[in-house]
């Protein structure tokens, strides 16, 4: 019972980063997938060169840099600062891909027919792009979100302390040694299906309301 209580200590520190981590690589991805998806071959260059890099550095290597090498004037980055900041950033590359793959799916005739209706820009994005592109997104957009919420076990490398933290303190501590891990890993199960559900029923019910 001591061992389940100390895994679930680490329990919202888990949900603050991976939840913080998935907003700060929603919105940076916007402006990256815009930039993959130009015309100008310096933006696209720039774009495409950032995503090759945040993706090419495994995660823990970018924790490490910002919460050991980056200081802005006196202000240190905390553990949990650089562990969200570098998951977030690194998610961005990902899903800036997710969204171009999904935009990218849109038939090619959906654009030309905009066009030749003579919608604006914000109606074939909100009524015609969008909800497609929403369907098409929320299944890997879920399944980078599972992976996140393993992933985010990385910043307890730099001593924030999410599950695996605590987990590790408690085996060092008592001895007992991977039971506690079986425990924190019946933790992310517990997580990740219920996730997993949603995905599959919003799937479900976006198809459903496309066809009709």
């Amino acid at each position: 019972m001591d061992m389940l209580k100390v895994v679930m200590m680490g329990l919202p520190m888990t949900i603050v980063v991976t939840v913080l981590a998935l907003m700060i690589g929603s919105v940076i991805a916007l402006p990256i997938v815009a930039g993959l998806r130009s015309k100008n071959k310096l933006i696209w260059l720039l774009s495409r060169g950032l995503v090759d890099i945040l993706r090419g550095v495994p995660p823990v290597v970018w924790l490490f840099i910002l919460y050991y090498g980056i200081t802005i004037g006196a202000v240190k980055l905390s553990a949990l600062q650089a562990g969200i900041i570098g998951l977030g950033v690194v998610a961005a590359a990902y899903l800036a891909e997710i969204f171009r793959g999904a935009i990218s799916s849109i038939p090619k005739g959906q654009w030309e027919a905009s066009s030749a209706l003579g919608f604006r820009q914000a109606t074939v994005w909100t009524r015609i792009v969008g909800p497609q592109t929403a369907r098409s997104v929320i299944p890997a957009y879920t399944t980078f979100a599972i992976g996140l919420l393993k992933d985010s076990s990385i910043a307890s490398t730099i001593g924030v302390s999410e599950i695996v933290f605590m987990s590790n303190q408690y085996a060092r501590q008592s001895g007992e040694g991977i039971m506690v891990f079986f425990v924190a890993a019946a933790v992310y199960i517990v997580l990740s299906v219920p996730l997993g559900l949603l995905s599959r029923r919003l799937d479900i019910k976006m198809r459903k309301a496309v066809a009709r």
